[in-house]
């Protein structure tokens, strides 16, 4: 019986051995970028034909519902009881979805749900290797240094995404769609990174040609103008527009939690189990610090906003911190939640994870792929620091 069963392990293991050396074979035969080239395009194509021979399931029933669908609700404001009806493609809006027809169609509320989740974060893998390919092109190093030019692109993003929020606040929208949809998650990221893959390109241009002596400076000089005129902005409407206004104690209060947090977890690491960060050194504090930023952000404009001078609270548009703040409201007495809220095990999960990522991080992923674990790091910041800014900046501007 073991006999059989190790014939069998061997014969599993040379065939698994077998399709990645065929499999490695190929990909060296086409080109990696070919190949990534051409299941971008294969992609592109099902969709469209698929939208095009089987309208109602391809794109109603599974685009429209799923991914634009979310994206109009948001650009025209509604809330997450809200929803955008089909009707026969006329996206009727209504403030309750509950009031929508029965026969209007497939409807769509603003954020995000599970199956949006299973498209959005293959295209990001998608499109992280895109990059990858680009960098490899650039022949970029210093890998580490890039990490840190690239962090005012990650504010820059988030306050970018509240450049729509005043957009949809304004008597009139400033930005139409469907150009609005550009400045709007989830298609923020790709617009934030195609900024950064510009300025990363001028940057190295700008060392090769002996103008700067790294292309890091001038990197984190564009995304730090991005960042300043982007805020600037908000700024002028704040002082110009009567929808718009100054909360500074939910700036202060966000920025000063969050540090808390990450100098209490940092503590704690270096105290306690150093080994967590020794791949990622400096960086874990930004990537600690970056989901600090979400969590403490999500507990003050979830709970406390409307306490601190706006007139009312955040709605949780993600599933997993509106399932938190729905099971820390059915789990604990309302004489608690009244006093804590409900949204404060988001920032213990948010800093548990970043933790979680900076553990997995260690020596030797730097060491076997540093452009793709630079790469990813990146984009851990990015997916936490992006809608921190986002949701701190909105309530702080009042939109």
């Amino acid at each position: 019986m073991r006999e059989n069963i190790g014939r069998l392990g061997a014969s599993v293991s040379s065939a698994l051995e077998s399709a990645e050396a065929s499999t490695r074979a190929f990909v060296d035969r086409v080109g990696a970028e070919r190949l990534w080239a051409a299941t971008v395009l294969a992609l592109v194509a099902v969709l469209a034909l698929g939208s095009l021979l089987f309208p109602q399931q391809v794109y109603v029933d599974f685009i429209w519902q799923y991914y634009w669908g979310p994206v109009y609700a948001d650009a025209h404001g509604l809330g997450t009881n809200g929803c955008v009806a089909w009707a026969d493609g006329a996206h009727e809006l209504y403030g309750n979805c509950a009031n929508a027809p029965a026969d209007a169609g497939p409807t769509a509320s603003p954020g995000y749900t599970f199956v949006s989740y299973a498209g959005y974060i293959p295209t990001l893998v998608l499109f992280l290797v895109g990059l990858l390919f680009l960098i490899r092109r650039l022949e970029v190093t210093r890998y580490r240094a890039g990490f840190y030019a690239l962090f005012p692109f990650m504010l820059f993003g988030g306050a970018l995404r509240t450049v729509e929020d005043a957009n949809v606040a304004a008597p009139d929208l400033l930005l139409p769609v469907p150009w609005t949809a550009l400045i709007i998650s989830p298609f923020i990221y790709f617009t934030v990174a195609l900024v950064a893959a510009i300025a990363l390109t001028v940057s190295v241009v700008l060392e090769r040609r002996g103008y700067v002596s790294g292309y890091e400076y001038p990197l984190f000089g564009f995304g730090t103008a991005a960042f300043v005129l982007t805020v600037g902005y908000l700024s002028y409407l704040a002082a110009t527009e009567p929808w718009v206004d100054f909360h500074a104690a939910i700036l202060v209060l966000t920025l000063v939690g969050a540090t808390a947090a990450t100098g209490l977890a940092w503590w704690g690491i270096v105290r306690f189990a150093p080994e967590i960060n020794q791949g990622t050194l400096y960086m874990g504090v930004i990537v600690i610090w970056a989901h600090a930023v979400d969590g403490v952000a999500n507990v003050i404009g979830l709970d406390w906003a409307s306490s601190l001078g706006w007139e009312h609270n955040l709605s949780p548009k993600h599933p997993i911190n509106a399932a938190i703040v729905e099971y820390t409201g059915a789990l604990l007495p309302s004489a608690v939640t009244e006093v804590t809220g409900q949204a404060w095990p988001f920032l213990i999960v948010k800093i548990a994870a970043a933790i979680a990522i900076i553990w997995v991080f260690d020596e030797s992923v730097f060491e076997e792929s540093p452009r793709y674990a630079y790469l990813l790091m990146v984009t851990v910041v990015a997916v936490g620091l992006g809608p921190g800014t986002r949701d701190m900046l909105r309530a702080v501007f009042g939109i």
